[in-house]
């Protein structure tokens, strides 16, 4: 039983620290967001809660620079002021506004930030198995191996979210008569946006490349349509 005591703590300490983190976004999100008052997007929102048979889509605006959307674990949507003065400026459409919505209620509606609890307390627990066996043949490096590991493990887990998030919001785009392309032509503008340039390989970033996610887009598209 003693044996197991460091990965069971493991566990409750990836546990008691993703609470600590929910509670921490969720006092920063209050203090720093307001609800999103513009009628462009209102109107592209009740759009697309039409489609989904809801009264309407209630989406925040987080007042930090960079250009970014996220679903936070209570399941508010938010997209930054960044992204916002993008839209404001016109660099961003508002359809392609409305697709990154779609795609954070993706993430809620898929479960993404409950499954990222558990996500994260297990691999905590994988961490310190691992570091404890791979400490018994090659001393002193097995964390840091164990750290890699699961680094990969994690990167490839996020991009399969963005994947099930990206068709979530494809399906519902299609729906609600606004279609793909602004979702697309979205991820070709990213890198410029946000300033990246791309330089990890695709299995060392959480989120998948722009040009995989369009193919994957297309392909969900042209099956639903013609199906």
């Amino acid at each position: 039983m003693l044996k197991f005591t460091p990965i069971l703590l493991a566990v409750l300490y990836g546990l008691a620290m993703y609470r600590f983190s929910m509670w921490r976004t969720a006092k920063e999100l209050n203090a720093k967001s307001t609800e999103l008052a513009d009628a462009g997007l209102r109107a592209l929102c009740d759009q697309m809660a039409a489609a989904l048979g809801i009264n309407r889509i209630k989406v925040h605006l987080y007042e930090i620079e960079p250009v970014n959307g996220l679903a936070a674990p209570d399941g508010r949507i938010f997209i930054t002021r960044g992204f916002y003065d993008k839209y404001r400026q016109g660099q961003v459409t508002g359809e392609e506004m409305a697709s990154v919505i779609a795609h954070e209620l993706g993430h809620v509606a898929l479960g993404h930030a409950r499954r990222r609890m558990i996500d994260f307390s297990g691999q905590n627990a994988m961490r310190t198995a691992i570091a404890m066996v791979i400490s018994r043949f090659v001393p002193f490096v097995g964390p840091m191996i164990a750290n890699g590991l699961m680094s990969l493990l994690a990167a490839r887990l996020s991009r399969s979210d963005e994947y099930e998030a990206d068709a979530y919001a494809s399906a519902l785009m299609i729906k609600a008569g606004i279609g793909v392309e602004p979702q697309k032509s979205l991820f070709t503008k990213l890198e410029k946006l946000t300033g990246a340039r791309g330089a990890s390989p695709a299995w060392l970033m959480s989120h998948p490349k722009s040009e995989d996610r369009i193919a994957a887009i297309d392909a969900n598209a042209d099956k639903w349509v013609n199906s």
